[in-house]
């Protein structure tokens, strides 16, 4: 049974269809002979072949380097390329555009698009799909070419040019056309962050392209390779592949100062886009500069902390690392008593050591003392991984203390599956710190737990794997926080209406 994401990528690619074939309309009127002399002149102007063909795709002029690299993939039949274009600078489209132009007119056979996983490869090569069975431009000048073939991991077209997606580390061998091998291999989109943080994984997967997908060629027929991604990291795929590479092209979304692709992106839009994520992130994403250890979080602001009657709201969020399925060493347990007031997040006291069960659940109980009579909410984390831990742990600890101290606390468990972990820290974090919206308190300073903790902010980074559990745990508190705001702000009341009948 199709699920509800399947159904609703089926109305995006229906949507992205009804578009496409609005957007190509055709001169019908128009006289045999001047078809075929329009088409001879697009065909050699490669540029005017692009704005007739893909007028939903072309909509600002293309850059000098969009037409250099094209004439580099177009006039030579054995080339291997690296795009290591930014964000917004079109290397996935244009290489859709190159690619359809060669095999439309015949020089080029059998396509395989390779990406990190298959779903994403299959992502990746629809919009060949769609072009080829909806554009009424192509269609007209071309032919119709859906075949009987035509499902989204692999379709033939009628004048028998192959394509087929493959997800890394599947196997491509025995991949033909009739007779043909693989004359074109497009790699996009390859790495991902999480596979960036194991070299083995990435070691692995650049001697699979070298020794499985790049051998499926045919040794005397020319192979175009284009590469297409940034580099995320010190080592990924796409910087060994830049070693192989005839010719590894870098384009940030500035160069030497002013917009790339100035008729696309202005420069207030560039402004605008990297003052709302981090600065790792725009290194990163945008400038091909991934960062390194501890230069995510460069300075911590240190500050006198308000009053707890003053604050907005008061939350202890807490982080019981490790989980039931992985257990290190290295790992630490924090509790933090965090303070949010006039969009400030202030993190008034925490717990941060390896340490016992029972230290953990007492910590608890210290910022009860020290918060009597104020309002809080108290959050400890409990993913799928960590709930036999809460119930069979943490829970019998909690009632254990409390039976001797008189009272419970009331915890609540935070069962949000969350994403990668430096992923959300950088990027929840990391702008908050920057624009002095989180702020230490300054009175805990020369506190061990309270050094511990900002210790770990300063070794935050993609490639570091010690523990970062106490900026974990701010992040989750901070998402809390919120979380209540929202709340707040979309709540509303109701009253009974007077009855006025007669």
């Amino acid at each position: 049974m199709a699920t509800l994401t399947d159904k609703q990528a089926v109305a995006s690619w229906d949507d992205f269809r009804e578009s496409l074939l609005k957007a190509t309309s055709i001169d019908k009127g128009e006289s045999h002979a001047d078809k075929q002399k329009r088409i001879r002149r697009l065909e050699n102007d490669f540029e005017a072949w692009c704005k007739y063909y893909f007028p939903s795709f072309c909509t600002a002029e293309p850059a000098s380097f969009h037409k250099r690299a094209s004439q580099r993939v177009i006039n030579n039949p054995e080339w291997f390329e690296s795009r290591v274009w930014a964000r917004e600078l079109a290397k996935s489209t244009r290489t859709m555009m190159e690619v359809l132009y060669l095999t439309l007119t015949g020089k080029k056979k059998n396509v395989i698009l390779v990406s990190n996983s298959e779903d994403n490869a299959k992502r990746l090569l629809e919009p060949y799909r769609a072009n080829l069975d909806t554009n009424q431009r192509i269609i007209a000048d071309y032919g119709k070419q859906k075949s009987w073939k035509w499902r989204d991991t692999e379709f033939k077209t009628r004048c028998g040019v192959s394509f087929r997606a493959v997800g890394a580390d599947q196997s491509p061998r025995g991949t033909r056309n009739d007779a043909a091998r693989p004359d074109v291999i497009l790699i996009d989109d390859i790495d991902t962050d999480q596979d960036c943080r194991n070299p083995d994984i990435i070691r692995k997967r650049v001697e699979w392209i070298n020794g499985a997908l790049i051998p499926t060629r045919a040794v005397n027929v020319p192979l175009l390779v284009i590469v297409c991604g940034n580099i995320i990291a010190e080592y990924c795929c796409v910087t060994e592949l830049m070693k192989k590479a005839d010719k590894f092209d870098i384009v940030n979304i500035r160069t030497n100062g002013v917009s790339s692709w100035a008729s696309k992106n202005s420069e207030e839009n560039i402004d605008r886009v990297l003052s709302m994520i981090s600065y790792a992130s725009a290194q990163t994403e945008y400038f091909n500069n991934p960062q390194t250890e501890g230069r995510v979080f460069k300075k911590l602001t240190f500050a006198k902390v308000p009053s707890l009657s003053q604050m907005d709201q008061l939350i202890v969020y807490s982080d019981p690392a490790p989980s039931n399925s992985d257990i290190k060493n290295n790992s630490y347990k924090v509790v933090a008593l965090l303070g949010r007031k006039a969009g400030i997040t202030y993190v008034i006291k925490v717990f941060c050591e390896q340490t016992t069960n029972a230290k953990f659940v007492q910590w608890f109980y210290d910022i009860y003392s020290l918060t009597r009579g104020y309002y809080l909410q108290y959050w400890i984390e409990n993913n799928t991984l960590q709930n036999p831990f809460y119930e069979q742990v943490f829970l019998p600890l909690f009632k254990e203390i409390g039976r001797t101290v008189g009272y419970m606390i009331p915890i609540r468990p935070d069962t949000r599956k969350k994403a990668e972990k430096f992923t959300r820290i950088e990027g929840t974090l990391e702008p908050a710190n920057r624009l002095g919206l989180l702020v230490f308190n300054e009175a805990e300073k020369d506190s061990p737990h309270m050094q511990t903790c900002t210790e770990q902010f300063y070794v935050v980074s993609p490639t570091y794997r010690g523990a970062i559990d106490a900026p974990d745990c701010i992040e989750g508190g901070y998402k809390i926080l919120d979380e209540n705001i929202a709340k707040r702000a979309g709540t509303y009341r109701t009253q009974r209406r007077a009855n006025r009948g007669y």
